[in-house]
């Protein structure tokens, strides 16, 4: 996702309310004066290619996890992907995808890995030891790999297609908004669902902060920039403010730099200033627009 030139961004449509420029602006433009990789800079330990993006966020909280119980260090570049670093032939050599992230163990003979959820469980397996964020019963493996998978497959694509559709694109067409920002809300429901009596996604008991509630985290994190109102679904409001309380995910969200478009940072952009607000509003009643008129009805599963 995010592939859009950075000119149209902020472009908007002759037939829709206008985005909420300064918002998308910042969201992307924040690295923008940072000096330009063309390669990789390490030599050892874990480099890590990031822009901040729910799937950037993944492999940046892992390693600030990880560098704070066991003082596992890593180097980063911010790869800004307005630019089309990630396109260049140095990237693709690590990430044939051209996607951030992607992580090189300059320590395993520069071993590549790409793609958040196997960076995920690449880090844990190598350099998670005591199993502080995985799990060593079979079944619960199993589980953290299901709902890692739903995430991978199911929340990260939908949402990121509602983030397009609803706050990227030029022209805002009233049935993809609705139809993606719905499937999102619909899975929103089964992670609110899966957290009724749960304070994370795996493990015996309430569960155990892991590498399964990073993989969606991020994504959950940034509800109100895809349209999804996260106050609705209190389990997973109740599970974000959780994870968010954790000093390691703090510093990993400020990789490569403070965020913009969580959900905090987002409804404190509002708050004050005015303007951003009334385009959201706007924004907010053209998908209540496109919801009567396909007659959306909020259903999960």
């Amino acid at each position: 996702m995010f592939r859009i030139p950075l000119l149209r961004l902020a472009q908007p449509s002759r037939h829709f309310a206008p985005c909420t420029s300064s918002l998308v602006r910042k969201a992307f433009q924040h690295d923008m004066a940072s000096e330009r990789p063309t390669g990789l800079i390490a030599h050892k330990g874990i480099e890590l290619l990031t822009f901040g993006t729910p799937n950037g966020h993944k492999a940046s909280i892992i390693l600030e996890e990880l560098k704070e119980a066991y003082g596992k260090g890593y180097t980063f570049q911010s790869i800004n992907i307005m630019q089309n670093i990630q396109k260049e032939p140095w990237f693709t050599k690590v990430c044939p995808n051209g996607r951030i992230p992607a992580i090189i163990d300059h320590d395993r003979n520069d071993f590549a890995v790409f793609e958040g959820l196997a960076i995920l469980t690449y880090l844990t397996r190598h350099y998670d030891p005591e199993h502080r964020f995985s799990f060593t019963d079979p079944d619960d493996i199993s589980l953290a790999e299901q709902w890692m998978a739903w995430q991978h497959g199911g929340l990260g694509p939908m949402q990121g297609q509602a983030n397009h559709f609803y706050r990227l694109a030029k022209e805002r067409i009233a049935y993809p908004i609705q139809r993606y920002i719905g499937e999102t809300e619909r899975l929103f429901g089964i992670l609110d669902a899966r957290l009724a009596d749960r304070d994370y996604l795996v493990g015996s008991g309430r569960g155990k902060y892991s590498i399964a509630d990073i993989a969606s985290f991020g994504w959950a994190n940034i509800a109100y920039f895809s349209g999804v109102e996260v106050k609705s679904f209190a389990n997973v409001q109740r599970w974000l403010d959780r994870i968010n309380q954790r000093p390691a995910v703090q510093k990993g969200l400020a990789v490569p730099a403070p965020p913009t478009i969580t959900n905090e940072s987002f409804l404190k952009k509002l708050k004050e200033d005015p303007e951003s607000a009334r385009k959201e509003q706007e924004l907010n009643e053209l998908k209540e627009n496109a919801k009567q008129q396909y007659n959306y009805k909020y259903a999960s599963p």
